[in-house]
């Protein structure tokens, strides 16, 4: 892949050709990869889910998809992996967004599916949890849905209205809390007098 063996130097196509040929036999096995660091490539996922490449948005969704599908957290960065190399990228809140919601009447309750701006659908629940962060600009909260091996998804501002909707409050460990269930979880956005007060 770089300049025959390396990512950056081939362009979008080569790199989408390397991650093509890595992942020919279905969902690549990220997970199982640890190859050598090459360095980071001049990709960024921005904060509204627009993936750019040499600061041009990449307007291919399958193209989009093919990367997300290569995509590994380690700490606090970012890589596309193959078997062969990783190369770093920058992302600026979360790799990517929830943008759809599907509501499926369970006999426990219910299950909250979410969409992902790649078409990934996530079933909320045990393994797949909502955590909601403080938004001090707005006194807000910022609600994100784990993914996969620790990749996240920043829930729309019009998907969290959604939760709140379907929110209950509950006591845990002698606190009111509110929050949304989901496949037996519940998942905790603040103090219920806290959420009262924001509503």
């Amino acid at each position: 892949m770089a300049n025959e063996g390396r990512p950056g130097g081939g362009g979008l196509d080569a790199i989408a050709g390397a991650v093509k040929r890595a992942g020919a036999k279905g969902p690549p096995p990220v997970h199982l990869w640890n190859p050598p660091d090459c360095g980071d490539i001049d990709m960024r996922i921005a904060a509204d889910g627009t993936w750019f490449y040499q600061k041009t948005p990449i307007g291919r969704p399958a193209l989009v998809r093919l990367f997300a599908s290569v995509l590994k957290r380690e700490g606090d960065k970012y890589f596309l992996v193959t078997p062969v190399e990783k190369c770093g990228i920058v992302v600026d809140d979360a790799p990517f967004l929830a943008v759809e919601l599907y509501v499926e009447p369970d006999s426990g309750g219910r299950i909250l599916h979410f969409r992902t701006n790649v078409d990934d659908w996530v079933a909320c629940g045990p393994g797949h949890a909502l955590r909601f962060e403080p938004e001090p600009a707005t006194a807000g909260l910022k609600p994100y849905l784990h993914v996969r091996r620790n990749l996240w998804a920043k829930v729309t501002r019009a998907l969290f209205y959604d939760l709140v909707e379907l929110g209950e409050e509950r006591d845990l460990e002698g606190e009111r809390m509110f929050g949304v269930a989901s496949a037996g979880e519940f998942f905790a956005m603040a103090p219920a007098a806290q959420i009262r007060d924001l509503l």
